[in-house]
């Protein structure tokens, strides 16, 4: 343990040195004198890695120093406010020595770190008025950035629901003010964590796939720039050039906005080229550069941006385009020159350090532009992930429990995101103190109590209130429950009424009152004799008119899946009906389906096995074998064929339970082949169960799984691979 601490301990003092060598000598005490007296003040406090605390604002300091470039005040300023913060008195003190400007930044960064998600009720734009109010000092907002950003590279160490509020806060106020003010690095290094912690399985898949398709990627690079390479040689046009990937997040939005896969997303990589020119012919050599290019592929004309002649608010200068190859892909092209790419990559704190020349009144200027982006109205509402294009949104209970639902979710939706029986019994809310209906749209913030009562039924039209796929799944469940007792209730009077007409009811009989009445579907008409919408009757005259002698269609549809031949060189293997197929495996690690995207690996001995994208292997095999990563395909929809996976099941309650998990599985058509369950005691007693199951296709599974979830005692269901 003493061996840690005074590791632990090494690594801050080699941090705060190197800290410090950043600054001027006559800055050099100043900010060691601050972190001196945090030290102090946060003598005992750990992190929730068992860390000593202070590590938490020398990393934000760093941040704030070499990733923003703010002076020795502001580094000095961070130490001061973890120090004091919640001790009025201790600031009364710093005011003896320290300068005006230092106290206002850290009477800023304390009013902040006092406001809560419940009294903001996390509305973006309020929570902005709040800080910008607070930061008479624009770096006061700049050093709450570096702050949210080293939570965010730290966040797993966290307990789970103070996680989620950092990542919804991180959503909905730190990345738009980053993106805002220009500070693109942090604000893409912002997105890419929320969605590595707020959705991890599609953050592994979509990372995996780049990964994965590196190599196409600088193929087509070296493809579009060679015949442009002898024409910006023989204008003289000093360049570099920079493909440039978009994040992982950004993929993700494009895909869900646009509802296309990751092959279909075209510009998930830009070729950038960086031009070094003379200040004065900046705009000339740019334009230059953008009639080369078009010369030689054909441009987009619709999908041009020019933040040359007008640059972006936030000091954005760059020249867009998108232009196709001869071979029809598309391919995002930016120019740019090697100051406008500082100021894009780094934000208007370029503007004071480029070529590391910073100049105390260019820092200033910069400064003053961020205090007039803060106050300018509007702020949050142009950004990437404003309120306006938000897909969530972030609801509380009366307990201060955070909720996410989908934009446009109402009453009905919160209630089932609580639990299915809430959501069944719902029959309106106290939505912030005042009685709501159960249509009523919440909106983030808003504070939600549910008022039950146990006679509310579901109705068809509910589905018209919800948006949640949670919410819809729960409530045509329950329709069909009650669609399946009225058809089984209108079968037996049916039944009855044939058997006093001595007639015996069948299938080809069913088939032919379904098409006289002009049913959908025999449930359809049982229900309607149930209700008596259908008189018996009428059945009894079509019955005995022999109209029922019509010969029945016996045509079956059968359904091919067509190859298509448009999908480019035939370079995938594809993983037919026949899985006993020597030339390829399912992966033991993830167990993949039919349906699961999927991708291929050669193995030593020469057979192929077949990896879900998503699994926990895939980034290894990816990354240190990419020669031997083989593109698969499934021919086409499995009806027949079975495949095996895992699950285990996790709830409240004993081993009792086990009988029903089954009849649960195998009402779902899914057939077992291998189970168990046991107990295990956390403060209370838990049963886990672990089944093997044959399944047709992941949609199949998906079934089982919400099937499974559905049950009272169930907490969670996981995809396992099988034993």
């Amino acid at each position: 343990m003493g061996e840690i601490k005074e590791s632990t301990n090494k690594a801050m003092n080699d941090k705060l040195n190197e800290l410090i060598s950043m600054f001027e000598p006559e800055n050099k005490q100043l900010i060691a004198g601050a972190y001196d007296i945090a030290r102090l003040s946060l003598a005992g406090l750990e992190r929730e890695n068992h860390r000593p605390f202070i590590e938490h604002p020398l990393n934000v300091a760093m941040i704030v120093a070499s990733e923003i470039g703010l002076r020795a005040d502001a580094v000095a300023s961070v130490f001061l406010h973890e120090a004091s913060r919640g001790k009025d008195s201790m600031v009364e003190e710093f005011k003896k020595n320290y300068p005006k400007e230092i106290i206002t930044i850290v009477e800023g960064l304390n009013n902040i770190s006092k406001i809560t998600p419940k009294e903001t009720k996390l509305q973006a734009e309020i929570y902005r008025k709040l800080i910008v109010s607070y930061s008479k000092d624009p770096r006061v907002t700049l050093i709450k950035l570096a702050d949210r950003l080293e939570i965010m590279r730290n966040l797993y160490i966290f307990p789970k629901g103070n996680a989620m509020r950092k990542l919804t806060e991180t959503q909905m106020l730190y990345i738009p003010l980053a993106h805002q003010l220009g500070l693109y690095n942090i604000n893409s290094e912002l997105e890419n964590l929320y969605f590595r912690y707020s959705d991890p399985e599609n953050y592994r898949a979509i990372t995996n796939k780049l990964i994965a398709t590196e190599e196409d990627r600088k193929r087509l690079v070296q493809q579009f720039v060679k015949p442009l390479e002898k024409k910006l040689n023989d204008a003289g046009i000093k360049y570099t050039l920079k493909v440039r990937t978009k994040t992982a997040w950004s993929i993700w939005q494009k895909m869900k906005r646009q509802e296309v896969p990751f092959e279909k997303v075209y510009d998930v990589f830009a070729i950038r080229f960086i031009l070094d020119v003379p200040p004065e012919k900046e705009k000339d050599y740019c334009w230059q550069v953008y009639s080369l290019v078009t010369q030689e592929y054909k441009p987009d004309i619709n999908r041009l941006r020019d933040w040359i002649t007008t640059p972006k608010p936030n000091g954005y200068e760059s020249l867009h385009t998108t232009v196709e190859n001869k071979d029809g892909a598309h391919i995002e092209v930016q120019i740019r020159t090697s100051r406008m790419d500082e100021i894009a990559e780094n934000g208007h704190a370029s503007h004071w350090s480029y070529k590391g020349i910073k100049s105390v009144r260019g820092l200033d200027e910069w400064l003053s532009g961020v205090k007039e982006m803060l106050n300018t109205p509007g702020v949050m509402e142009n950004t990437q992930l404003s309120g306006k294009e938000l897909d969530e949104i972030f609801v509380f209970t009366p307990a201060g429990d955070l909720r996410q639902l989908p934009k446009g979710a109402s009453v009905l939706d919160f209630a089932f995101n609580i639990h299915s029986n809430l959501g069944m019994s719902c029959s309106g809310a106290k939505v912030n103190g005042k009685i709501k209906s159960i249509r009523e749209q919440l909106h983030t913030g808003d504070i939600v109590e549910i008022i039950s009562n146990k006679n509310q039924k579901p109705s068809q039209d509910w589905l018209n209130i919800v948006v949640s796929a949670k919410a819809r799944g729960h409530i045509k469940t329950r329709l069909k429950e009650e669609e399946g007792k009225m058809s089984r209730a209108g079968r037996e009077i049916l039944e009855r009424r044939m058997k006093n007409w001595k007639i015996e009811l069948n299938d080809d009989i069913l088939s032919d009152l379904v098409k006289h009445f002009k049913k959908k579907s025999a449930g359809e008409l049982l229900i309607a004799i149930n209700d008596n919408t259908i008189d018996p009757q009428d059945i009894k005259d079509f019955l005995e008119n022999g109209e029922n002698g019509k010969e029945a269609e016996n045509e079956k549809e059968t359904h091919a899946t067509k190859v298509r031949h448009n999908e480019g060189p035939s370079d995938y293997l594809v993983i037919s009906d026949n899985l006993s197929n020597i030339s390829y495996k399912m992966a033991k690690c993830c167990n993949p389906i039919f349906g699961d995207d999927v991708f291929g690996f050669v193995t030593a001995a020469g057979g192929i096995s077949i990896h879900r994208m998503s699994c926990p292997n895939a980034k290894r095999l990816l990354t240190t074998y990419p020669y031997r990563i083989q593109k698969v395909k499934w021919r086409q929809l499995s009806t027949t064929t079975q495949f095996q996976t895992g699950l285990k099941v996790i709830g409240n309650g004993d081993v009792t339970v086990g009988n029903r998990i089954m009849e649960c599985v195998v009402a779902q058509g899914a057939s077992i082949r291998a189970y168990r369950i046991f107990e295990r005691r956390k403060g209370k007693i838990e049963f886990v169960a672990e089944l093997e199951i044959s399944v047709s296709n992941n949609a199949h599974l998906d079934r089982v799984i919400s099937a499974l979830k559905k049950m009272r005692e169930v907490k969670t269901v996981l995809r396992t691979s099988k034993k």
